[in-house]
């Protein structure tokens, strides 16, 4: 090889190793593997929303709500939970409260679709419909609450293009027949003398004394007065409440299951504030039985404070801290404390905080598929404190759903 040739070749082999230095190396992709149309890939996780603390104005404020607990997102659930939730093969009284908590809560937030869902669902069971057979037969205080529905639905319905009247018949026959004679299946749960004296007093022959009777038989006689303007059955009414303060409310401001047990069990001393509450709505300022009612709520307000639980809960038995929390006396407790507070019976620096409390506390017992968790079974009067504590513990029951509704409609009404 020449020096010329050898000079060539050297020169050639310095500039092919400058530009092979400075062209980028690309990397080496791998062909992308193509997923098969059923291959199941796993969900992607949506990203949780960047977490801001809410911090209400002041300790008592019904208006500011942490997230998942706004009363319009909680009622909102439950109610059209409740559209879907079969039913049994009678109406009872845990049905008609629910239908009462969905349809007060579709008026408060006009939605129309929900209020026309449960006209539809309760249509059916109406004389003449294929569901008739739903509809209770006994002459009894828990079994005649169910004219509230027929009645909620006239209310709601008036004016309107749907309005129909035979709710309206139907509801006001129920209310009317609560105050006339028991039928012959229907015998007296009183002594008969006892049961005698209450009926010649004006009460109901369906009165028994028991704590439950002041919300199924106060709500009847309330919503045929507030569907007809009748003032003999807001009058009936008052008076039958009257009676039973007299007979079960304690020095201490709790009540009774009855006159001959003497429990202070919570989902009972609950329907008498919740019927309480929603009697005081509908009283005249000048009724003369408010002021003794009203005097009587004061007193239930004053004793839930001191037995509220630091969590916000009050207990199967309510003077019993080593109860166990229940949600729906809970829940009807903060019903009638917000009823209270908002209504303006009540102080709000004293009893808002409790109130609101209480409607957070019973909002974290509603799960996933927004059932209420520890609500106690149905449970009839009995003189042993061990059965109460006992009463077995029992998810999506609509003792429990239907406070949470009436609470959450609370919370939204406009009462001033």
């Amino acid at each position: 090889m020449n020096l010329r040739l050898s000079t060539i070749l050297c020169t050639s082999s310095l500039l092919a190793a400058t530009l092979f230095a400075q062209t980028p190396t690309q990397p080496v992709t791998p062909p992308v593997a193509q997923a098969s149309p059923d291959a199941t890939q796993p969900p992607r996780r949506v990203p949780e929303p960047p977490y801001k603390a809410t911090i209400p104005p002041s300790p008592g404020d019904l208006t500011v709500w942490p997230r998942g607990v706004s009363p319009l997102e909680v009622g909102k659930a439950l109610a059209e939970h409740f559209v879907t939730t079969p039913l049994g093969r009678g109406i009872a009284y845990p049905e008609v409260c629910s239908w009462y908590g969905a349809f007060t809560f579709a008026q408060i937030t006009h939605d129309d679709a929900l209020r026309d869902k449960l006209i539809a669902r309760f249509a059916p069971i109406m004389p003449g419909g294929p569901e008739t057979h739903r509809m209770p037969q006994r002459h009894h205080v828990d079994d005649s609450i169910f004219g509230v529905v027929p009645l909620q639905i006239a209310i709601q319905t008036k004016g309107l293009p749907t309005y129909d009247p035979k709710y309206l018949q139907l509801g006001t026959w129920w209310a009317d027949r609560q105050w006339g004679p028991l039928a012959p299946d229907s015998p007296a749960e009183l002594p008969l003398g006892e049961h005698n004296a209450l009926v010649k007093d004006g009460l109901s022959p369906e009165t028994r004394l028991w704590v439950d009777d002041m919300y199924m038989l106060t709500m009847l006689q309330l919503e045929a007065y507030r569907a007809t303007g009748d003032r003999k059955y807001l009058d009936r009414d008052a008076h039958e409440m009257v009676t039973y303060l007299d007979r079960l409310q304690q020095p201490n401001g709790l009540f009774f299951h009855a006159p001959d047990v003497k429990y202070f069990w919570g989902r009972g001393d609950g329907w008498f504030a919740a019927g309480m509450a929603e009697m005081l709505r509908s009283l005249p300022a000048d009724h003369p039985d408010r002021p003794r009612i009203m005097a009587s709520y004061k007193l239930m307000m004053a004793a839930l404070l001191k037995y509220q639980g630091a969590d916000g809960m009050w207990r199967e038995l309510i003077d019993h801290p080593e109860a166990w929390p229940e949600s729906s006396s809970s829940a009807m407790f903060s019903f009638a404390l917000i009823t209270g507070v908002k209504h303006g019976w009540l102080d709000a620096a004293t009893y808002a905080p409790a109130a609101r409390r209480g409607w957070i506390a019973v909002v974290g017992y509603v799960d996933q598929n927004h059932d209420v968790t520890q609500v106690c079974t149905g449970t009839g009067k009995f003189d042993s404190m061990q059965y109460y504590l006992d009463r077995k513990r029992e998810t999506g029951n609509l003792h429990g759903q239907a406070p949470v509704m009436w609470a959450a409609s609370a919370l939204l009404r406009d009462e001033k």
